[in-house]
């Protein structure tokens, strides 16, 4: 983790016609960390990542990405970035080898070959390389989307709820490679509506309302708005996900800090 900020926004806003989406979003998330843009349906999360990855223009403010500014600078930022959108983006019809292949093509780069059997590895990926990715299960077919967008070795990566419609086995797979790619050094910002998954792994959380930022900190900060808590001594009860997990032998979700 470092000082460096890897995004910054300042006064962001966007309207369509005349409805406005963002009011002046203000964020900076530092280079190596997982940063949660937090926020319901509609709040403005995804306006914000297009915005960010220079799909759509601004109306208002100045974002920079990397160092750049997405307005003047779009080629700079698309070469620091990559996204990942809310459904995985792969040919169902190609291998997950070829997929990763073409995409290194696609890039550009030397042993295209060596790229997607190293990426296939590093996401436990080998056994089922040599498959058509329609056999894919939803956590396969999301891991192997990350690996696509990893191509380039990009700086920053946005993930647009990344685990919209997973079961809950596909979706502890992809917290687990989202918290290895902080831990290799990318920077992720994370958006989701999904209030456990923003505090299993984000090192800070923005939360996104009617196209403001209206609280942005650590789980321990965001926890010091609320009055303090009352201790009450209760049975714990076991969380039907938890009780999913354990019926198909499955590992339960682990802890912030504890090992996977």
């Amino acid at each position: 983790m470092t000082t460096r900020t890897a995004i910054e926004i300042a006064g962001l806003s966007k309207s369509y016609d005349d409805h406005p989406v963002l009011r002046g979003v203000d964020l900076a998330v530092p280079a190596g960390t997982v940063h949660a843009l937090l926020g319901s349906n509609g709040a403005g999360k995804t306006t914000a990542v297009r915005i960010l990855s220079t799909l759509l223009a601004a109306d208002g403010g100045t974002a920079r990405v990397n160092g750049y500014d997405v307005a003047t600078q779009p080629a700079h930022v698309r070469e620091s970035i990559s996204l990942t959108g809310q459904f995985a983006a792969v040919d169902e019809i190609l291998t997950g080898r070829e997929n990763l292949v073409l995409v290194a093509r696609l890039r550009r780069q030397a042993d295209a070959g060596g790229i997607a059997d190293r990426l296939l590895a590093r996401f436990d990926l080998v056994e089922a390389g040599g498959r058509r990715v329609a056999t894919y299960s939803g956590g396969m077919r999301r891991r192997l989307d990350i690996a696509m967008s990893l191509i380039g070795d990009p700086p920053v990566l946005f993930l647009d709820e990344p685990t919209t419609g997973l079961d809950p086995q596909s979706r502890l797979e992809v917290w687990r490679t989202v918290r290895e790619l902080a831990d290799g050094g990318t920077t992720v910002l994370l958006t989701t509506q999904y209030l456990d998954e923003a505090e299993q792994l984000a090192d800070r959380i923005a939360v996104l309302h009617e196209g403001r930022t209206i609280a942005d900190g650590s789980l321990a900060e965001l926890k010091r708005l609320l009055p303090p808590a009352t201790v009450e001594y209760v049975e714990k009860q076991p969380t039907l996900e938890e009780v999913f997990l354990a019926i198909v032998g499955h590992d339960r979700p682990t802890e912030m800090g504890e090992p996977a």
